[in-house]
């Protein structure tokens, strides 16, 4: 069964990812080998530790049906199970990008 997954990111560098037709990650995602992905009850948290004080970011909503076994669902922040997207996201695939405005 599918499950919505999501990528917060800045709109320059998504709007760059859809003109080149592929995202590669932040130098965060690059450096760690894979794209940090997030579930929806993850993304509060996500937001508060990677992105506070931040401006202008997108939320992207992804299937993770659609992204095949490229994607790994991996422990890491407090024992949870995050996805990990293990290759470039095409941007084709991304069912919405919306406006994301960071909590305080």
């Amino acid at each position: 069964m599918s499950e919505i997954v999501y990528k917060i990111l800045p709109r320059a560098a998504w709007t760059a990812a859809v003109a080149a037709g592929v995202y590669h990650g932040s130098a965060d995602d690059q450096r760690d080998g894979f794209i940090h992905l997030s579930r929806a009850s993850q993304l509060e948290g996500t937001l508060r530790k990677h992105f506070a004080g931040q401006t202008d970011l997108v939320l992207v909503s992804l299937s993770s049906e659609a992204l095949g076994a490229a994607l790994r669902f991996e422990v890491s922040r407090g024992g949870e199970l995050f996805p990990h997207l293990y290759g470039p996201l095409a941007t084709a695939l991304a069912l919405e990008v919306r406006p994301l405005d960071v909590p305080a």
